[in-house]
């Protein structure tokens, strides 16, 4: 059992060794809560849950109706359910998902998530891209890795924009969702390479000059 304090605020938490940072809240954790402002009509999801940390404490401050947890892991969505009762927030929605495929909502404000960035990049490109589909306009997704590059271009790409900080040695990004996808800028042509259109114009004008 991890007993433990959130920005101050006691919680205790079943864990299970296979499950992300048994022993301890996660530093990367920690530092997108110290960065996310919570409000109470947030639609929140815990996106990635593991044994709970960040939806519980969501729930904890705007309540569990808010708040919507899932997780591929069978093992993690119980721990999950374990913990939101043991901590007083029982009525959370706790979801066994693959990503966003067991998630119905399409509503939430803010999005939440962890991803395993030790891993290839390819769960992260799924939360990312589902997130922007599933954030109402004006919504916000809150990534925390240590990975900084790869995240920050996929984020512009997908959401336009995205702020970073720094906190604790990981990177805290933000992205905001705008009412229509980023435009995709038309690759810009070389600097004195003519287009094929203008290349045919100039050859007609050279062959009539050049005619008797």
């Amino acid at each position: 059992m991890l007993h433990t304090t959130i920005l101050s605020i006691p919680f205790e938490f079943e864990t299970e060794e296979h499950l992300f940072s048994p022993s301890a809240i996660d530093r990367g954790t920690l530092a997108m809560l110290r960065n996310v402002t919570l409000s109470p009509d947030d639609i929140v999801l815990d996106l990635g849950c593991g044994y709970g940390p960040v939806g519980i404490f969501a729930a904890r401050l705007i309540g569990a109706g808010q708040v919507v947890m899932s997780d591929l892991s069978a093992d993690a969505v119980a721990v999950s359910r374990r913990n939101a009762v043991r901590n007083n927030v029982p009525d959370i929605r706790i979801l066994q998902s693959d990503g966003f495929d067991g998630i119905p909502r399409t509503d939430f404000t803010l999005i939440l998530s962890n991803p395993p960035y030790h891993a290839d990049f390819s769960v992260a490109r799924r939360f990312i891209e589902g997130s922007w589909q599933r954030l109402v306009p004006g919504g916000r997704l809150y990534m925390v890795t240590k990975r900084r590059e790869w995240y920050k271009n996929k984020l512009i790409s997908v959401f336009g924009g995205v702020t970073i900080t720094e906190d604790d040695g990981y990177y805290v990004f933000c992205a905001i969702k705008q009412l229509s996808r980023p435009k995709s800028r038309a690759p810009r042509k070389p600097e004195g390479i003519l287009s094929k259109k203008l290349m045919r114009k100039t050859s007609r004008r050279r062959n009539r000059k050049a005619a008797p």
